[in-house]
């Protein structure tokens, strides 16, 4: 069994109580082990429920999505318990394993359908996703001529993939992380910088002066 580290002398109680039970064995650590499955349960299948109707998973599957989440998150919290070291409540550290599998299920799921494509480029539906009016057609397509110039030329081949699989063919974050063998907080640093090159480049060129319809 897992032994108790001198550090957990300095944990909260109720976390040192669940490091404590989840290291013994016996009827006492099954009950424990029930209970966290439990409060793992409830977190993925919210976070399940909240992220599964836009890829278009619903029902049984969703569920059984939820279960499979809180199982392998359960494995991954037992097998890492020598890894607490108390920066945060237990539960809190718990909730990130169970969050995390969510994600990586949800995007690998999404990969199965036979419509997706990471290469495609749509960038004719832009027109109508970001409410251009068309009565305005001749302003917004020097713009969108000017911003398609501006992701070949002025991102790099890592920032352009990204931008156009987010923005043009609207694929999820969570997807698209596990697709590229990244994280969301890479992804998210990685659109941060697109956009600020991006919009750089249309301000330089006159684009970004005046109103455009549409959201920013």
């Amino acid at each position: 069994m897992y032994e108790i580290p001198v550090a957990s002398a300095r944990l909260d109680p109720e976390s040192a109580e669940w490091l404590r039970v989840l290291a013994g064995a016996g009827p006492r650590r099954e009950a424990a082990l029930a209970r966290l499955h439990g409060m793992l349960l409830r977190i993925a299948q919210a976070e399940a429920r909240r992220r599964g109707p836009r890829m278009r998973i619903t029902g049984p599957e969703l569920e059984d999505l939820a279960y499979q989440a809180a199982a392998d998150a359960l494995m991954a919290i037992t097998g890492k318990l020598g890894q607490f070291r108390g920066e945060s409540r237990f539960a809190t550290w718990a909730y990130r394993f169970v969050i995390l599998e969510v994600s990586a299920k949800i995007g690998r799921h999404y990969w199965r359908r036979p419509d997706v494509s990471l290469d495609a480029e749509d960038w004719d539906q832009l027109p109508d996703r970001f409410g251009f009016e068309p009565a305005q057609e001749s302003e917004w397509r020097d713009l969108l001529a000017a911003l398609r110039r501006a992701v070949d030329t002025e991102l790099t081949p890592r920032q352009r993939d990204v931008f156009v699989a987010i923005i043009l063919n609207e694929i999820p974050l969570d997807a698209l992380a596990i697709k590229l063998g990244s994280n969301r907080n890479a992804i998210y640093k990685m659109m941060f910088d697109a956009r600020r090159k991006l919009r750089a480049a249309l301000a330089a060129n006159g684009y970004l002066t005046h109103h455009t319809p549409g959201r920013s």
